[in-house]
């Protein structure tokens, strides 16, 4: 995918990055360089638009479903566990 004009960041770059930006888990001097990019590449441009309309529908269709208390309490405790260097539990 390339635009009609020569951009800093490549295409690909931005579309392998595409969600860490719509989940705004990027830099922001890095989330600058992207929406820059995007506001000038129209292919860019139309796979961040498909791709956010996506992410807002299954947040619609999706979002509202509550996460038991244990199964939360247990993820949580896994990820600390992991941090903390020790090795994934077997089941």
């Amino acid at each position: 995918m390339s635009g009609e004009q020569s951009h800093p960041t490549d295409c690909s770059e931005v579309l392998d990055r595409l969600y860490e930006y719509l989940d705004r888990e990027m830099p922001d001097g890095d989330c600058a360089k992207f929406q820059e990019h995007i506001d000038e590449c129209s292919p860019c441009l139309e796979k961040y638009g498909l791709e956010q309309s996506v992410k807002k529908l299954v947040k619609r269709c999706c979002g509202h479903d509550e996460v038991p208390a244990d199964l939360r309490a247990k993820v949580l405790g896994r990820i600390d566990s992991i941090r903390g260097g020790e090795p994934p539990a077997a089941e």
